[in-house]
């Protein structure tokens, strides 16, 4: 059973901060050496502290302590300021590697920089870390396949009925990497006549995005009475978690919602009777954040890693959903949900063996 776990740390607690598993006291046959040891790995990311966020983290701290790892976890709470100074901060210390979860391509590049000149391994999620047309040939970039998010979610969009859809969009950028690739594909539906964009609202306040958002919404749905809006849109869970609550404090039963990501919260609100929220297309974040640390691992251990690495992106629909469905049984409804043996080395099942995480 996956179990969250997470601290939620402020930057001038790094030195001290959340330091977990324990170094390998015993040398394991067929492991190469170079991983075995005092190994640290922090894991910063530019995002707040929600569900999708909390099992990332697990995921990565939990895989990266079967292999006898101690991993640091922290969160900027999409606080570009503070992420920059947790890397900075990470980067002086005496970390083996760091993942980079959510950074903006504007900065990404010159933050990472001095980690890749100290010798540091580094393995990104979400973002792009490219200067003048530079990249660093040694970090490799994971990414949701967020084309396919997109597709599957504005696929189901086009389903609730014949002609073009009025949509309610929820997204805010650019500048967000993940965003700004789901922002290509709904360009594409909006080309094709398959959408109409009546609105576009997004957070300004990331420390409270569920109610930010239901607030816009509210004076959006004032504005718009009945038939005027059919669908809408969440490029990011979090604010249809905010749209559901406006949705539902309007009685506004006619217009449905389809989102990006999912989380316990979203599989709760999908389930509940009368729902407006159809479905969600996702990536299970605990396994994002285990393939994350099984790259970082293979860095570690001196062997080839991609440049990029896409994981498969699935639908979530309503009507699949059972009474006792959470995040950590989707993949009795979703075949493949939650599991990939990608990055999966022979020598990483014998660390597992001698630290107690079998997988």
């Amino acid at each position: 059973m996956k179990k969250m776990a997470l601290a939620v740390l402020a930057p001038m607690l790094l030195l001290g901060a959340c330091a977990s598993g324990a170094a390998p006291k015993t040398k394991v046959e067929g492991v190469p050496e170079s991983v075995q040891g005092d190994i640290k790995i922090a894991v910063i990311r530019n995002l707040p502290s929600d569900d999708h966020t909390k099992q990332f983290l697990d995921g990565a701290r939990t895989e990266g302590e079967s292999f006898g790892f101690k991993v640091n976890t922290f969160i900027a709470e999409n606080n570009d300021a503070k992420f920059k100074e947790l890397v900075a901060q990470a980067t002086q210390q005496d970390y083996d590697g760091l993942i980079i979860s959510h950074g903006k391509e504007d900065y990404s590049y010159d933050m990472i920089k001095p980690a890749i000149d100290k010798g540091m391994k580094v393995v990104t999620f979400d973002t792009v870390a490219k200067k003048d047309g530079k990249t660093f040939k040694d970090v490799t970039a994971t990414f949701q396949d967020d084309h396919k998010l997109a597709e599957l979610s504005l696929g189901e969009i086009t389903k609730l009925k014949d002609g073009k859809v009025n949509v309610l969009k929820l997204w805010f950028g650019p500048g967000v990497p993940p965003l700004d690739r789901r922002q290509e594909i709904y360009k594409k539906y909006e080309e094709e006549g398959k959408i109409n964009t009546v609105e576009v609202i997004g957070p300004t306040n990331f420390q409270d995005v569920q109610g930010d958002i239901a607030s816009k919404m509210n004076a959006v749905l004032a504005k718009y009475p009945k038939g005027k809006i059919d669908a809408v849109w969440a490029s990011w869970d979090e604010m249809a978690k905010g749209a559901y609550k406006s949705l539902k404090d309007n009685k506004r039963d006619d217009i449905k919602m389809i989102s990006i990501d999912v989380s316990n919260q979203d599989i709760n609100l999908m389930r509940e009777k009368g729902s407006n929220w159809l479905a969600t297309s996702a990536v299970d974040p605990y396994l994002i954040g285990q393939m994350n640390m099984r790259l970082m691992a293979k860095k570690l251990a001196k062997e080839e890693t991609p440049e990029t690495y896409d994981l498969e992106a699935r639908l979530v629909e309503q009507s699949a959903l059972k009474p006792d469905t959470t995040m950590f049984n989707l993949n009795t409804i979703i075949d493949g949900w939650g599991a990939s043996d990608d990055f999966n080395e022979d020598w990483m099942k014998k660390l597992r063996e001698q630290y107690g995480k079998k997988k």
